[in-house]
């Protein structure tokens, strides 16, 4: 509707038809954004175990028997 048409309770009603829908919006958005944090703290502890992980076995390939750089290929 064109705003320089409504008149009074006309206007009214278009606003509050505005706000309703922005306050479903705002409900509908915030509930996405929760989701979404709740991912990424899952996503972030994952990545965590991970790096851990890859710490441990970057630390015992270090130590010069494990590290595959170094060993003797099989056909020598």
């Amino acid at each position: 509707m064109d705003n320089d048409t409504l008149t009074g309770d006309g206007r009214i009603t278009e606003l509050e038809s505005r706000l309703a829908f922005q306050d479903d919006l705002i409900e509908e958005l915030n509930s996405i954004v929760g989701k979404q944090q709740v991912q990424l703290n899952r996503l972030e502890a994952s990545l965590n175990v991970i790096a851990e992980k890859f710490r441990g076995v970057e630390s015992q390939g270090a130590s010069g028997a494990d590290n595959p750089q170094e060993e003797t290929p099989p056909h020598y």
